[in-house]
């Protein structure tokens, strides 16, 4: 194996490994998210076995996994002409896939979590103990500002990529 084609194999490699102690930060497991960076580098989507064996992950686990990126739309399956076997195509659009993932997370983690800020607030609106009303006060407040933010998210990913990085620049100049 030539120098070149041998650091490529190594820099692949240890990028696979940190997107996947990335993922496991952000809420996705690391197999999950190793896959996920293992397609987005190949340059030709991969089988289920081409995944278990770059990775040395099990059948089971690939397959799972495979089948969940294609549910959050971060990964599609390719049909090649004569072939049985599916493969899997990673979205290499930068900007695509941060819309994804925070789309994603807002409908398993940021719904959730106004819905129970939203309930609390509700069932404690007309306590009127002191403590009651702090708790009420404290959880509006929190639902407000997780509302908002899931607002700025909408907007901001609905936006195109070159707009919105105008804007950042703006905000952050």
């Amino acid at each position: 194996m030539s120098k070149e084609r041998e650091l490529l194999k190594t820099v692949r490699e240890e990028f696979v490994a940190q997107w996947g102690a990335m993922g496991s930060q952000w809420g996705i497991n690391r197999t999950m998210a190793q896959i996920h960076a293992l397609l987005m580098i190949s340059p030709e989507p991969l089988s289920t076995d081409e995944v278990m064996e770059e990775l040395q992950v099990s059948r089971g686990n690939a397959h799972t996994n495979l089948k969940d990126l294609v549910a959050w739309g971060l990964v599609r399956i390719v049909v090649k002409k004569g072939e049985r076997r599916e493969f899997f195509e990673a979205e290499k659009d930068v900007w695509q896939i941060f819309t994804t993932v925070t789309r994603e997370r807002k409908k398993r983690e940021i719904e959730p979590a106004l819905a129970v800020l939203n309930h609390c607030a509700e069932s404690t609106r007309d306590l009127t103990s002191p403590e009651a009303k702090a708790f009420h006060d404290q959880v509006r407040q929190l639902e407000e500002f997780v509302g908002f933010a899931s607002k700025v998210a909408d907007r901001i990913g609905s936006m195109k990529h070159g707009f919105a990085v105008q804007l950042a620049a703006k905000l952050l100049g």
